[in-house]
């Protein structure tokens, strides 16, 4: 067993999908353009994501920041341009793959609406997480023997490692629409991890939470991030947060990129705080 939010030795790999090495190029969006009728949700956005990374994503309300996840993971095809996911032998392009090849490839979301079986287990949500890794066909799944028991004790194991990791053995039996807020967004997080991820999508993981539970998530993705070395984007509007865990910044505004550096620099563009400013204004 794990204690105190740290992954044992033999999985700390085990959770990162990535061949790469650290600071190899991992995700590459090039000039990627969506459109909704008459509204430009991104213009011509480009990033490099590089493997080992926290990359947040920022910008005001309508920016385009949930849009280009969407892009990434295949709930949306933009218009025009590409979205690349670098392995160790080849690169995929991802913008006309369906949402669950994407997943198969490495790519795990989790999403700013809490997006849970509510009647589940907090153990069976995470092992859900392992259903694009379930390679045991139809009889043996039948009879429950041979290949596919040794399967499931597998991927049990790395499940029940992500509880410990989150430290969520209190409620691992419990059902997911009866947990606190705060605990239901780190099951989230959690089944995001049991898809072993070369990347990790993080939709606004600590919205809606109150200042104690901020920091346990903001210490839970940098933990993993470390520790496992798993590369995360990270879309957040707590700019604390922003500064604190990551490790680049791309702002977005009306759906294009403003700013893209070191969170430091970027904080002090005088594009990224007119936007900012421009989006209280609006507020007010």
């Amino acid at each position: 067993m794990v204690l105190s939010g740290r992954l044992s030795r033999a999985y700390r790999h085990n959770l990162n999908g990535s061949p790469l090495d650290r600071g190899s190029v991992q995700l590459e969006a090039k000039d990627v353009s969506l459109r909704f009728g008459g509204v430009q949700a991104l213009d011509e956005v480009s990033l490099t994501v590089r493997q080992g990374d926290i990359h947040a994503v920022i910008g005001p309300n309508g920016a385009g920041k949930t849009s280009l996840l969407n892009c990434i993971s295949g709930l949306y095809r933009p218009q025009h341009g590409s979205i690349r996911l670098h392995g160790s032998e080849r690169t995929r392009e991802l913008t006309r793959l369906r949402p669950h090849r994407t997943a198969r490839l490495g790519v795990a979301r989790s999403f700013q609406n809490i997006e849970l079986f509510r009647h589940m287990s907090v153990l069976e949500n995470l092992m859900l997480g392992r259903h694009v890794h379930m390679r045991h066909d139809v009889l043996s799944s039948l009879v429950y023997w041979g290949p596919a028991l040794r399967q499931e004790i597998r991927h049990r194991e790395l499940a029940e490692e992500v509880i410990d990791f989150l430290e969520l053995q209190a409620v691992r039996k419990h059902e997911v629409g009866r947990l606190a807020y705060g605990i239901q967004k780190r099951v989230e997080l959690g089944r995001a991890l049991c898809m072993q991820p070369a990347i990790l999508l993080l939709d606004e993981p600590m919205a809606g939470m109150n200042t104690e539970e901020k920091e346990d998530m903001a210490r839970f993705v940098i933990d993993v991030n470390e520790l496992a070395g798993v590369t995360a984007v990270l879309i957040e509007h707590d700019m604390g947060v922003v500064m604190d865990v990551s490790h680049r910044v791309t702002v977005l505004d009306f759906g294009q990129v403003i700013a893209d550096g070191e969170p430091g620099a970027v904080s002090q563009d005088p594009a990224v705080i007119e936007a900012y400013l421009g989006e209280e204004r609006r507020a007010a």
